[in-house]
């Protein structure tokens, strides 16, 4: 999630076929009212604290948050200059299935929700929480279906196939 500001940038030129449809900047506006959210309802709704292992908590958030950090710049650096910010397909590109995408379609994604939820237990209030991941779910359940398509349109039977053989955020769950 902090990373947020970096996402405008792109690590190549612009893709062939930009089929986005707004998910960048929902992205771009749910993530940081995600944050301020979870912030403001860990000061004010001092009732849904957690109060539990506090400690303990607020370092787990923070390791959670770092590895989704790394895992989200793991799988941009792996797409090397197939990486972009808006949905986009860029000429010649083929289906990557290595790093991450050995096992994840989508472990940026992975990775920002990671952070999300390492955000969370760092504040530690259950309220906060669970806006901190509502906002980005609701980003990233929009986002990754438009992606998706885009994908097979331009990459066709290969990415489908990926599909099949992979999950999409969550190993052995979703």
């Amino acid at each position: 999630m902090p990373e947020v500001i970096g996402l405008r940038t792109k690590r190549s030129g612009a893709p062939s076929k930009a089929s986005d449809r707004g998910s960048c900047a929902l992205i771009l506006i749910l993530l940081p009212v995600g944050m301020a959210l979870d912030l403001f309802l860990s000061l004010n709704l001092p009732q849904a604290a957690i109060t539990r292992m506090r400690v303990e908590l607020f370092f787990l958030g923070i390791c959670l948050m770092l590895a989704g950090i790394a895992l989200r710049r793991y799988a941009m650096a792996v797409l090397g200059r197939y990486f972009t910010a808006e949905v986009g397909v860029q000429a010649g590109q083929t289906v990557i299935d290595t790093g991450p995408y050995r096992y994840v379609q989508h472990p940026a994604y992975s990775g920002a929700l990671l952070s999300g939820l390492g955000f969370g237990f760092a504040l530690g209030n259950w309220a906060g929480l669970i806006a901190m991941l509502a906002c980005a779910g609701t980003a990233y359940a929009y986002r990754v279906p438009i992606e998706e398509s885009a994908l097979i349109a331009s990459l066709g039977e290969p990415y489908k196939q990926y599909m099949r053989r992979t999950w999409r955020l969550m190993p052995f769950i979703f």
